[in-house]
């Protein structure tokens, strides 16, 4: 589990996310060979550190706002005195000989805070430098022992690169908690991403399929729906009828009220469909004024009493002045037609209705 997986991980301490207790604390200064007799060194010269503490700080600061990347990240002033501050504690604490619990943590907050800022480690190993030198020639200066002047550098040495230890392995941290949430960030967006492509390709396909002006699924998808509800339909040992529709002297309608009132009723006609289907039935825009509706398990007595009434006294209440023709052609359940011959008995049998029309009526005209 990542950091950002523990819903506690914010309430607990450095030391505590890092796992660092005072054992080990004892092995990583037995790492870097930090004994005792270090530590006491160190202790016995803090007086003097301490006596020229002030002029210590100064120096640095000096040295550190010289650069100008660092002198960018100081800012101002204010910040300025409060890293002094800091600054004198730390060097203190550096010549306490006590390095415990209490110290480390302090050292990996000091380490967090730089990677936060934006202090990159080479800035901040040129930093530890300066003041290591500034150490060595205040002890070189108030020491006269070039022996004990070794001891303390060397003791000295040994503690700043157990802090650095310290502050590198928060930099490490902070570095993998950001690519992990960087991770799970382009995960998350990856997996939008996803979803969306997926629901675009599935408003594509379905735009693919359908018509625009009508909203039925066109011409292109019919073959293909039509074979799958046949092999169906053989499994099941089924009826399938085809129901073909022509709106009778479209052209008139157009001619006479303009296209976009024609447009108007292919829309009434289509909601007919739609509303007189079942969930089963798949309807299309056939083309211009012919459409055609898929119904499987159906015959076409089935049809023409149930679906056929309704979707005529649909089409009737919303557009008085438009008929339609109907053909039907049924296949199954034991012997089924390719799709071709049931389309072509379907429009055949329209065309013979259609014609029984024109003779009834010769000079049938469209209601204006």
């Amino acid at each position: 589990m990542s950091a950002n997986d523990n819903p506690n991980y914010t309430n607990k301490t450095l030391l505590e996310q890092m796992r660092i207790t005072e054992l080990e604390i004892s092995s990583r200064m037995a790492l870097f060979m930090v004994t005792e007799k270090d530590t006491a060194t160190l202790r016995k010269v803090q007086p003097i550190i301490r006596a020229h503490l002030d002029t210590l700080i100064d120096d640095f600061y000096v040295a550190q706002t010289s650069d100008p990347d660092i002198a960018l990240l100081i800012g101002d002033a204010d910040t300025l005195q409060r890293l002094k501050v800091a600054q004198l504690d730390y060097v203190i604490s550096l010549f306490s000989g006590f390095y415990d619990l209490e110290y480390v943590n302090t050292r990996l907050r000091v380490g967090m805070v730089h990677k936060r800022i934006g202090v990159e480690p080479k800035l901040y190993l040129s930093a530890v430098q300066k003041l290591k030198l500034l150490i060595y020639r205040l002890i070189e200066k108030h020491i006269p022992d070039e022996n004990e002047q070794s001891a303390v550098k060397l003791a000295l040495e040994k503690v700043m690169m157990f802090d650095i230890s310290l502050i590198f392995e928060t930099y490490v941290r902070s570095l993998v908690s950001e690519v992990e949430t960087s991770k799970a960030k382009s995960e998350r967006y990856a997996s939008l991403l996803e979803d969306k492509v997926k629901e675009r390709t599935e408003q594509l396909e379905v735009l693919s399929r359908t018509d625009s002006l009508t909203g039925l699924l066109n011409r292109g998808h019919f073959e293909e729906m039509l074979t799958h509800e046949l092999r169906a339909a053989q499994r099941r040992e089924e009826q399938v009828t085809l129901a073909y529709i022509d709106l009778d002297d479209f052209k008139a309608i157009n001619d006479s009220k303009g296209h976009h009132y024609g447009d108007e009723v292919l829309r009434t006609v289509s909601a007919a469909l739609l509303s007189c289907s079942r969930a089963s039935d798949s309807c299309f825009r056939f083309g211009g004024d012919e459409f055609c509706v898929v119904m499987p398990n159906c015959s076409i007595q089935q049809a023409k009493a149930t679906w056929q009434g309704r979707l005529l006294a649909y089409v009737e209440e919303k557009r008085p002045c438009v008929s339609m023709s109907i053909g039907y052609s049924e296949t199954g359940p034991v012997k089924f037609l390719p799709v071709e011959e049931i389309l072509i008995q379907a429009d055949e049998a329209m065309y013979r209705k259609k014609n029984k029309k024109k003779l009834i009526d010769p000079n049938r005209q469209v209601d204006q």
